[in-house]
Formats: structure tokens, sequence, C-alpha cells
């Protein structure tokens, strides 16, 4: 499916993958919505590409919305949706004081992590299905959601981070399944250690990333939010990608810490 002449939603467009892939797809001919909280990044953005921006919290169903209602209303039929916003944390299950794990914090990475995903694929799907369809095969778009290695092989202090990329793996196969009927595919891409502007510059931050890359087993080096880019548009254009979880790590495995 060619981007060119559509319409696509990229939640947490406004940095890091995110940003990364909505340049890329409105480069290749997309109108983009950046669906994201930092609104003076997001429309700065927006107006480079070209795109439209709107202030988005991806665990409220009714801003998730406004964001589909605003690709439909670009004109272009909505093809794309890119689930990249979320939100990392770290704490053990029993903290080394003997406290457990605050719930609060739990629930705040599933709300956004999993049902945000879950928001995004859900409530643009239903909007894709409103479009006409490309081929003879019903095809009328397609959705990436982005989890994380860890969502498989999660470390010390990372469960509830886990179990909300682990849940949008999850999701991965039934989704694809129940919107097969409507001609949209889902594909899931589970990125590994990514350089991005959350690591900071100068001399100490490029050691403390020399480290995170030193388990990639080839090659050794972090990855590119470009790399990450590339990955989501050659999975809306090759058509018999369906129902996939895909590894974007340079053969990483992590270890428990």
């Amino acid at each position: 499916m060619d981007v060119n002449g559509a319409a696509a939603i990229v939640t947490g467009g406004a940095s890091g993958l995110g940003e990364a892939t909505a340049r890329d797809l409105a480069e290749h001919g997309a109108k983009v919505v950046i669906a994201d909280l930092n609104e003076d990044r997001g429309k700065a953005i927006a107006d480079e590409i070209g795109g439209v921006f709107v202030k988005v919290d991806v665990s409220d169903e009714a801003q998730v919305q406004a964001a589909v209602d605003a690709a439909v209303a670009t004109g272009a039929p909505l093809r794309v949706v890119v689930n990249s916003a979320g939100i990392g944390w770290a704490s053990r299950t029993v903290g080394r004081d003997g406290s457990p794990h605050d719930l609060a914090s739990y629930q705040k990475v599933i709300a956004v992590n999993l049902i945000g995903t879950f928001n995004g694929m859900r409530l643009g799907a239903a909007a894709i299905a409103k479009t006409e369809p490309l081929d003879e095969f019903n095809t009328r778009g397609v959705v990436i959601n982005t989890a994380s290695v860890a969502g498989l092989e999660g470390q010390t202090g990372q469960v509830a981070y886990s179990a909300s990329k682990g849940g949008i793996i999850g999701m991965t196969v039934p989704a694809a399944r129940d919107l097969a009927a409507i001609g949209v595919r889902v594909n899931t891409i589970c990125p590994g250690i990514i350089d991005t502007p959350i690591y900071g510059q100068g001399e100490q931050a490029e050691e403390f990333k020399k480290k995170l890359a030193a388990p990639v087993v080839f090659p050794k080096r972090m990855g590119k939010a470009s790399e990450f880019a590339h990955l989501v548009r050659s999975l809306v254009e090759n058509d018999y990608v369906n129902a996939e979880t895909i590894r974007f790590d340079g053969g990483i495995r992590f270890q428990p810490k």
C-alpha cells in the first residue's frame, strides 16, 4: 500500500520514534496527524511537515477520537495508524525495603502503553473501515503498534512496562484476525535499544549509550529512529506482512539486569 495521498495518525509523534516516523511518512506523501501531549513541539513538527497536530492523552478515548476525526477531516483517506506513544517505569514488584510496587504507577503505565495503543488501534481502524477498498482483496489500511523487546524478556524492575508491552504483543494476532474482514492489517514492532534524545548529549551520555549497546549482537551500536521509521513504512507498503511481531533490536537479548 502506497502512503502517498493517504492520511496517517502517529501517536507520540512529537519526539523519538514517533517523530521520525511522522517525518518519514510525510516525506513519502502522507498527510500526517501528530497526536501527542507536547503541544509546542508537536505543532512545530506538524508545521514543518505539512501535517496536523492534535493534543492527545492516548489513554483518553475522546482525545484519541479527536485525532481520528482530524485525520478524516484532512480529506485524504485514513489508511495508516502508528501507535508509538508510551511511557517507561522502573520499580520492583517488591522493593529492597520490602514495600510492594505502587499500584497507581502500574495502572498509569498500563493505561498509557496498553490501553492507549488499543484506543489508537480500535478507533483508527473503525475510521479506516469507512474508506474505499484499494484492490480486489478489500485492502483499506494498516495499524502498526509499538511494543518492546521488554515485552518478550523484561528485566528486573520492568514488571509494569513489560506487562504493558507484552499486552500489545498479545493483541497482534487476534486484532489482525478481527480486522481482516474490513481490510486492515495489524503488525507490531518490538524495538530494542534505540538512540533517541532521551539519553541526552555530551561525553557522559555517549559513554552510557556505549554500555547500553554492548549486548547488541550486530551491528554493535544502538538503533536509529530513522531505521525504525523505515521499518514502519516497509510494513505499510508490504501488503503480505500481517499479524506479525517483529524484533528491531540488532539481535540483543536482555539479561536479568
